[in-house]
């Protein structure tokens, strides 16, 4: 649950007295981004979140660079005046369209789910297959990241543009959906993959529906963890572990503060009290 009193109250205290007990914001297209704040529950349950879903422009996987990127600044733009002193980039569209530009243009630590997903398949096997966006897919973001770090291992990857739309409409279960799962396996599969890395952080929510499709011996890779990971580092290293009990994790979304309340409640085990942000309110000038 989340009341807006008490971040109110506390924002500018936080932010100037104690940054440690600021909020890290998360934000995703939609519920994907779920999968990380509940990784972020489990490995780091004092620190207080803001998650922000833009539900109003989702599926991120068929935009343009241009349109990920003016997108992913004004979701930073309205994070950083939550005051919010780390940001998790729960989209790996954004990661791979958007992060570098943006880490240049604003002050706050940014991590990105690509790396550390690519740092954790290298660590569990040699023929690595990726699941992602379309745009994720495109950008070989993760090919890149994984033979960078070990030329020696093989990757594939393959778009599923309809894993997204499938998800946010809590299509889970339906018989269509294993049908489409199956299209998006089979090149991967015909490569004898023993890695699967889920390159959107949508796609955990199918991990049922995957595993019933995928060979026993095929390991499956969620960034989640492993960025969450990461941020649990660079908390540490910068100083700003919280060690207090944490604030309501505040939810905001472009788009139907019920639709999205309603699709959470599965993912987090409570109906989140969930606003509505309109970005023609926000200031862009300061970008």
């Amino acid at each position: 649950m989340y009341s807006s009193s008490i971040f109110e109250e506390n924002l500018d205290y936080f932010a100037e007295r104690e940054p440690q007990r600021a909020p890290i914001g998360i934000f995703d297209s939609g519920v994907g981004g779920l999968t990380v704040l509940r990784e972020l529950y489990r490995q780091l349950p004092n620190e207080s979140v803001v998650y922000f879903g833009d539900t109003a422009r989702l599926p991120y996987g068929i935009r343009s660079q241009a349109e990920i990127l003016q997108f992913t600044r004004e979701i930073l733009t309205w994070l950083q005046q939550q005051r919010v002193k780390m940001v998790i980039m729960a989209c790996n569209t954004s990661s791979a369209l958007a992060l570098e530009i943006v880490r240049q243009e604003f002050s706050i630590p940014i991590l990105g789910v690509i790396l550390p997903g690519a740092r954790a398949a290298v660590q569990q096997g040699k023929r690595i297959g990726v699941i992602a966006t379309p745009a994720t897919a495109k950008s070989n973001a993760y090919k890149h990241a994984i033979l960078e770090i070990n030329p020696n291992v093989q990757v594939w990857q393959v778009g599923c543009p309809e894993f997204v739309p499938l998800i946010e409409q809590n299509r889970i279960h339906d018989p269509y959906t294993a049908q489409v799962a199956r299209g998006y396996l089979e090149p991967l599969l015909e490569q004898e993959i023993d890695t699967l890395v889920h390159g959107c952080t949508h796609y955990p929510h199918l991990t049922p529906v995957l595993q019933s499709l995928l060979p026993s011996q095929v390991q499956l890779v969620d960034p989640a963890v492993h960025v969450v990971a990461a941020c649990a580092q660079e908390l540490d290293l910068l100083s700003l572990r919280n060690t207090y009990l944490p604030l309501p994790t505040r939810f905001a979304v472009s788009g139907s503060p019920q639709q999205f309340s309603q699709s959470a409640v599965q993912w987090l085990g409570y109906t989140p009290l969930v606003e509505e942000v309109c970005f023609t309110d926000i200031a862009i000038s300061q970008l």
